[in-house]
């Protein structure tokens, strides 16, 4: 039942000064749903409620079957793009933010509110900046209805327009409600609204970062394309489902799609989503699972930080569980300008933005909570072949914008007139289903080399410190014999040493290194006891 309480690229200058240009706009966007979300028309939850009346209206019934929906994508895809809202109505475009963030959904109007079921619907209202209707439709008994606009469900505040917009109107997005973290009380779990964006939350978190439903040409100097979910089936649940099921129809310029998730909520929220792509035309780069969260500053990166906080971030790095069964854990930075990442892999068996750091000291913010964020881990399921996980990095001087996006890649382009379909369950937790038994990093630290005091006669020179621990480090004694694997792709380093750290018991990595040229350069290092590896792999890219 629903919870009751229960390889590197370098790109040319001018290819990354257009594919920055190009990314930035996606992600302030993405960081606005999320703003538009949290406040507009707000209600963490509502009261499970005793049942009303049925406060919805509806179409007519007609026969519903999930395959209905991958033949209306494979329909799409067929004839010309046709961009939605061409007819939107030019009072609801004229709206600035605080005036659509004035209309509320009146919450006892939600879908299923009537029902003794433990979950329920709502909707957000178009104007501002979403602009596209999305259409939503009930499906009970093998049958849908599409769920009629009304302006009975939305309570408008100070706005004095006329409302007169047609019942098929559609919405902006929808939200789920269900008691996730206690019985009389339904949470809000899960959120699509704005393109093909969507984020939830396990038991106990608080909003952080997004998903989406596909990335196309994400930081490519042609610019990004966002396609938009249409329409959404939302299939009542029987009393005693554990699951709650969703289809999605998307559509934009290079391809439609058809889109299943099954959410099951949790302390670890799981959804298991199953896709089916129809491309138009060629598509360069396509984005399989992408995730899009922000990261201000860290522990490694607090030069020219003015901030009483000691680390703003919605997710601290990137992990990676490769098909040849490494683990990798790449640090995420604020960097001066954009920043790619490749990692080539065959099947890959995970990966994911993560929080790892849960300790309030570290963030010191009440607000915000970030140590209550979500990590997001994908699973893909069955074979992905080749291709890789890629990592892009953008500046940013306030928290407010989302810079950090992360997704997979096939290796081939997708090729017009193809059929595409990647299956994967996404894990909103706080930690990963899957753990290596390996010591992890817990903390990079970045500073001047050399010895405090002393002249080595090199300004450039830099001190790497990278903390490792685990239940796999705290038995070994100060003296074991632990040996350091450091690699890097340009430059010079000092012998590595490995100190016992007595506070974390673990081990600590520390290393000088010299500058080569110019650019970035890319490290790599772990910890080996008797030619066994003790750690997961330390991956950094450093630019002076």
């Amino acid at each position: 039942m629903l919870p009751k309480n229960t390889g590197h690229g370098k790109p040319t200058r001018r290819a990354v000064m257009a594919g920055a240009a190009a990314l930035v706009p996606a992600l302030m966007l993405a960081r606005a749903y999320a703003q538009a979300q949290n406040g507009n028309q707000a209600a963490e939850g509502a009261p499970a409620a005793p049942a009303a009346p049925d406060t919805m209206r509806f179409g007519p019934p007609e026969p519903f079957d999930p395959k209905s929906v991958e033949q209306r994508a494979r329909d799409l895809a067929a004839a010309p793009y046709a961009p939605p809202g061409a007819d939107f109505p030019p009072v609801l475009a004229e709206l600035n933010y605080d005036q659509h963030r004035d209309i509320r959904f009146r919450t006892d109007h939600s879908l299923w509110h009537d029902r003794k079921i433990d979950a329920e619907v709502q909707f957000f209202h178009l104007g501002y900046g979403f602009r596209q209707p999305v259409h939503m439709y009930e499906v009970a008994d093998g049958q849908q209805r599409e769920i009629l606009y009304d302006p009975a469900l939305f309570d408008y505040g100070k706005n004095t327009f006329e409302v007169n917009f047609s019942e098929h109107l559609g919405f902006a997005g929808f939200r789920l409600h269900v008691p996730l973290n206690r019985p009389d009380y339904l949470d809000e779990l899960v959120v699509f609204l704005g393109a093909s964006y969507f984020r939830a939350l396990g038991r106990g978190q608080r909003y952080g970062l997004s998903a989406r439903g596909i990335a196309i040409n994400t930081g490519l100097p042609s610019g990004e394309e966002f396609p938009i979910f249409r329409a959404f089936w939302l299939e009542r649940p029987k009393p005693g489902d554990e699951r709650l099921t969703v289809h999605a129809l998307l559509d934009g310029p290079s391809l439609a799609g058809a889109f299943h998730f099954q959410i099951r909520p949790g302390a670890t929220t799981v959804m298991h989503v199953q896709n089916i792509l129809f491309p138009r035309r060629t598509i360069d780069l396509l984005g399989v699972a992408p995730l899009t969260s922000m990261y201000l500053f860290g522990a490694a990166d607090r030069q020219e930080v003015d901030d009483f906080r000691p680390e703003v971030h919605d997710s601290e790095g990137l992990q990676i569980w490769s098909g040849a069964n490494e683990w990798i854990w790449r640090p995420l930075v604020n960097p001066r300008t954009f920043r790619l990442s490749l990692y080539r892999d065959d099947n890959p068996r995970g990966f994911g933005l993560l929080q790892r750091n849960r300790d309030f000291d570290s963030y010191q913010d009440l607000e915000s909570r970030y140590e209550l964020r979500p990590s997001l881990w994908v699973e893909p399921r069955g074979r992905w072949g080749q291709g890789h996980v890629r990592l892009i990095e953008l500046p940013t001087s306030e928290e407010v914008n989302d810079n950090v996006v992360a997704f997979w890649s096939p290796a081939q382009p997708i090729e017009a007139g193809s059929e595409h379909s990647f299956i994967y369950r996404l894990h909103w937790c706080t930690s990963p289903p899957e753990r290596p038994d390996l010591g992890q990093v817990v903390e990079t630290r970045i500073g001047a080399g050399g010895v405090p005091g002393l002249d080595y006669g090199d300004s450039d020179r830099r001190k790497f410190v990278i903390d490792f621990a685990g239940a796999q480090l705290t038995d070994l004694p100060a003296d074991a014999p632990i040996k350091a694997v450091v690699n890097l792709s340009k430059g010079s380093i000092t012998q590595p040493v490995v100190q016992k750290n007595e506070v974390t018991e673990g081990f600590r990595l520390f290393f000088d290194y010299m500058p080569e040229d110019g650019g970035p350069v890319e490290f790599r290092a772990h910890l080996e006891h008797e030619s066994n590896v003790l750690t997961e792999i330390w991956s950094f890219q450093w630019t002076a």
